[in-house]
Parts: C-alpha cells; sequence; structure tokens
C-alpha cells in the first residue's frame, strides 16, 4: 500500500491560489509605446497558427498548477509499504569476550583432522553458535594485555561472526586482562536498556596483567545483573614420548580454572571446561539451552520511498515551461509582435 509520511504538506495546496487572489499584481510597464504601421498585415499571416497557440497557451497556463501538485506531493514523503515481516526478538543484549593473547597460539587441538591452534577452534565453534543467536544482539570483545570492544552490540550476526574469523593471536597484546575485559563488557552493557545481559568469557590462561582484578570486576558485574559464563580452554595433561623417554605434559598449565570458576559463580552464571574441539561445540550447545535465543516476536514492515517519481515530474515540467516560453512566444508567427505590442500599449 502507498503511505504518506507528511500528510500535512498537502495544506500547502492553495497556497499560489491565495497569492494570485489576495497579492497585489505586479506593475504594469510604462514604457514608450512601439508604433507598428503594419500590425494588421502581421496579424493576417498569424491567424491559421490560432489553434495551436490557444492550445499552447492553454498549456502554459495548466503546466504549473501540475507541477505544483507534483511538488507538494513529493513533499508528503509518499512510500510502499511492503508485508509485515516478523522478526524475533530476546531482549538480550549478549557479548562474547575472546583471549587472543599469546597463548592461544598454541596446536594441541585438532580441527577437521589437523593440528589447530586454539583461536582456531574458538573461530569454528563460536561461528556456528553466533549463526544461531537470532533475536540477539551481539557484540564482541578481544582480549590481551588489553580489552578492545571489536563489534558494538549490533542484530547484524554476520559482521559478528567476520570479525571474529578476522581475530589473530596478540592483536591485543600477550598478557591477559581478564578483569578488564569484564569491566569493559560491564560499561557497554551498562549504556543499554535490554532487560537480560550477559557476557560470555573464553580464555586459556590467568589474569596476568590489567587494571581491575577479575573478581572485584565480577562483583561489580553481579551488582549490575551481569550474567557470566566462563570458558576454559586447554588441552589435558598428555603423555609424550621424547629423546629422554616417556614425560607427562599439561598444555593448560596456565590455566587459572579457580578464579574462572569465582567469575561465575559471582555472577550467577557456569564456569565450562574446553579439552577438545567437540567438548567445546557441546558447551556452545550447552549455552543455548541455558540462554534461548528467542522470546517475543517483533514486526519489520519494509517501505520504499517514492517522492523522487513526482519530484522528476515537476522538474520534467518545469523545464518544458521554460522551453516553451523560449521557443513557442518566440517562434510563433505574430507572437513577438503581439506579445509586444500587449507589454508596452502599442498603438496603431
Amino acid at each position: 500500500m502507498i503511505h504518506l509520511e507528511w500528510p500535512w504538506a498537502l495544506l500547502a495546496l492553495p497556497l499560489p491560489w491565495l497569492a494570485m487572489r489576495w497579492l497585489p499584481p505586479a506593475p504594469a510597464s510604462e514604457g514608450p509605446a512601439l508604433r507598428v504601421p503594419f500590425l494588421e498585415e502581421v496579424l493576417v499571416l498569424g491567424d491559421g497558427h490560432g489553434r495551436r497557440k490557444s492550445l499552447q497557451r492553454r498549456w502554459l497556463k495548466m503546466a504549473p498548477w501540475l507541477a505544483w501538485l507534483l511538488l507538494v506531493l513529493a513533499a508528503t514523503q509518499p512510500q510502499w509499504l511492503g508485508e509485515p515481516v516478523a522478526l524475533p526478538v530476546s531482549g538480550r543484549d549478549l557479548l562474547l569476550a575472546v583471549d587472543v593473547s599469546g597463548s592461544m597460539a598454541s596446536e594441541d587441538f585438532m580441527l577437521d583432522g589437523q593440528a589447530a591452534n586454539r583461536l582456531q577452534v574458538v573461530k569454528a565453534a563460536a561461528s556456528t553458535f553466533i549463526e544461531q543467536r537470532k533475536g540477539d544482539r551481539l557484540g564482541l570483545i578481544l582480549f590481551g594485555s588489553q580489552a578492545y570492544q571489536q563489534t558494538p552490540l549490533t542484530f547484524d550476526r554476520d559482521t559478528v561472526a567476520t570479525l571474529l574469523n578476522e581475530a589473530v593471536v596478540g592483536l591485543a597484546g600477550k598478557e591477559t586482562a581478564i578483569g578488564d575485559a569484564i569491566g569493559l563488557a560491564l560499561k557497554r552493557l551498562r549504556a543499554a536498556d535490554a532487560k537480560d545481559r550477559v557476557l560470555i568469557l573464553l580464555t586459556d590462561g590467568a589474569n596476568t596483567t590489567g587494571e581491575v582484578a577479575p573478581r572485584q570486576a565480577a562483583e561489580l558485574a553481579a551488582k549490575e545483573g551481569l550474567r557470566i559464563y566462563t570458558i576454559g580452554l586447554g588441552a589435558k595433561a598428555m603423555r609424550q614420548e621424547t629423546f629422554f623417554g616417556p614425560r607427562i605434559i599439561n598444555p593448560s598449565a596456565d590455566l587459572d580454572e579457580g578464579t574462572l570458576k569465582d567469575i561465575a559463580e559471582i555472577t550467577g552464571g557456569r564456569y565450562f571446561r574446553a579439552t577438545d574441539t567437540a567438548s567445546l561445540e557441546s558447551i556452545y550447545q550447552e549455552l543455548d539451552r541455558l540462554e534461548p535465543a528467542a522470546r517475543d516476536t517483533e514486526y519489520f514492515r519494509p517501505h520504499q520511498s517514492l517522492f523522487i517519481w513526482p519530484l522528476g515530474l515537476a522538474l520534467a515540467i518545469s523545464i518544458v515551461i521554460a522551453a516553451s516560453r523560449l521557443s513557442w512566444w518566440r517562434k510563433t508567427p505574430g507572437s513577438d509582435v503581439e506579445s509586444q505590442t500587449t507589454s508596452a500599449g502599442v498603438s496603431r
């Protein structure tokens, strides 16, 4: 259907008529008259064009009114409204905080049958999770020695997934500032008006730098109603054969599970441990169950602006009027002389 965004603009339609009705006419020219002794012969030559001149004059009288009507119609901002489209809206703001410190380059995971570093596995699992979060406003924080908001809260899930896939190890520094990441998430979510606010924090280490301690940041988040789910990333201890014989190595020796558990407990979330690709994927599935994506439905009606059509027609008519006054009144036999005699008061 067609909808007028500013229908009150139609009140301007009678303005030209009111101006003609109430404003005084322009003063007539008082210049000297031009005497043309052979005016009758000129008028006789122009009689064959009388009908065409009449039509032209009638057009020139109606065209400005038509152009004004089209201009007023364009000013009403006509729009074509499409069919309503249902949009699932959860009312939830969800931030992903991903560790990109130097330790995320450790290749202790398998992805599609090949060795992969921790950040590559996070990208693969998180991309699927992001795609399923219809109805949530998502944001992305990358942290290392500092914490940066890579993506503001948005319904554009594709952009969030793209920017996560473009992240590289060491982008935010080599160390790990877990407390600063929580503080930044709290600052960004505090400015939003969502009823439900969630942070999913993924790291493979311990807090080694930053201005805010993780537990202190968690206590502030709890007061603000921010729920934090923490994920500890890293393979389990494994037996490795060396030149000097077998030995036990632990790739996750630097992971501070105690702090991550405390953060989740203080804020009412949960702590998860991801030791391989399959367990990380199952964690994201569990998060989908704990934080269901869509609760309500809102409707969006797409619209297309149409003002360009009446505006373009008004411009075309204006050009035709201008061309008509230059050609018809000057090239039509008798028109120049008659117009001059009418405006200057020619006497015979």
